[in-house]
């Protein structure tokens, strides 16, 4: 059974804390799926309140620490100590469409003795569901008490792959379409479900084998990327590197589909 640091402990309080408003906000906006006014703009309020909740929550327990959050903007707090890195409602189509598939991500980001800063902690947060994925550096990822490990298979032809698609006024279509193109005829299945968070920490969990997209922010991703390094699996941009959160590129599997992967996108792209 593995003990939870106190950061973790102050993270996952925060977004129990957020969590009930937003499963009763949840409620609501299925019934403004009927009425004339329709659910965005009550949404846009139910994400506020999520993301002030976690703000007040986590700047009492860390009150030197700087923010990096989805609706607030950037935060200044001491540089020299870590900052929080905060999706108070990833999956917000979902939400509005009355889609139980949504999840708060808080990320940890620590500067480095080399000048970089680095994701050392990570939460997401399934509120309906009750589902807690959690890392931390060094420490392996967790749902709950439960050790997570990336999945075993090595074949494409057995693998479920998820991705985001591009929509109105984000991301590349014509790239995704090749990529896309590309990796479909190879695997099992691909799968859009709506949650970039959830995308990868299910990716950690082994319930999908990998996963490709890009045009994602910081707070879609950080604590996710975390989750599926610190389940044994790899991440990166889709020229292999080491820069996705800089590129905004995100390809994510173990060690023998990534490469496989990573073949058939690089194809993709020339």
């Amino acid at each position: 059974m593995p003990v939870q640091s106190g950061l973790i402990s102050v993270i996952e309080r925060a977004a129990r804390k957020a969590a009930p408003r937003l499963r009763r906000d949840f409620n609501e906006v299925q019934q403004l799926q009927v009425s004339r006014k329709g659910p965005a703009d009550f949404v846009s309020i139910a994400d506020s309140r999520a993301e002030q909740t976690l703000y007040e929550e986590l700047s009492r327990a860390r009150p030197d620490w700087g923010f990096l959050m989805e609706e607030r903007g950037e935060v200044a707090g001491d540089p020299s100590k870590p900052r929080f890195i905060v999706d108070p409602l990833d999956g917000t189509s979902n939400f509005i469409h009355g889609i139980p598939h949504f999840a708060i991500s808080i990320a940890v980001e620590e500067p480095m003795p080399s000048g970089k800063r680095e994701i050392t902690a990570g939460l997401v947060y399934q509120p309906l569901t009750d589902e807690s994925f959690w890392a931390e550096k060094g420490r392996g990822a967790w749902v709950q008490e439960q050790r997570l490990r990336v999945s075993a298979r090595r074949e494409l032809s057995e693998s479920l792959i998820a991705t985001g698609i591009p929509f109105m006024g984000h991301g590349d279509f014509a790239q995704w379409s090749r990529i896309f193109g590309a990796i479909a005829p190879q695997v099992a299945g691909i799968r859009r479900f709506g949650s970039a968070a959830l995308d990868l920490a299910w990716v950690a969990a082994g319930r999908y084998d990998g996963y490709w997209e890009s045009d994602l922010q910081p707070w879609d991703a950080a604590a996710g990327v975390l989750l599926v390094k610190e389940a044994g699996g790899y991440v990166t941009d889709f020229r292999g590197g080491d820069r996705a959160m800089e590129r905004s590129e995100f390809l994510a599997a173990n060690d023998g589909l990534h490469t496989k992967l990573h073949k058939l996108l690089a194809g993709a792209l020339r």
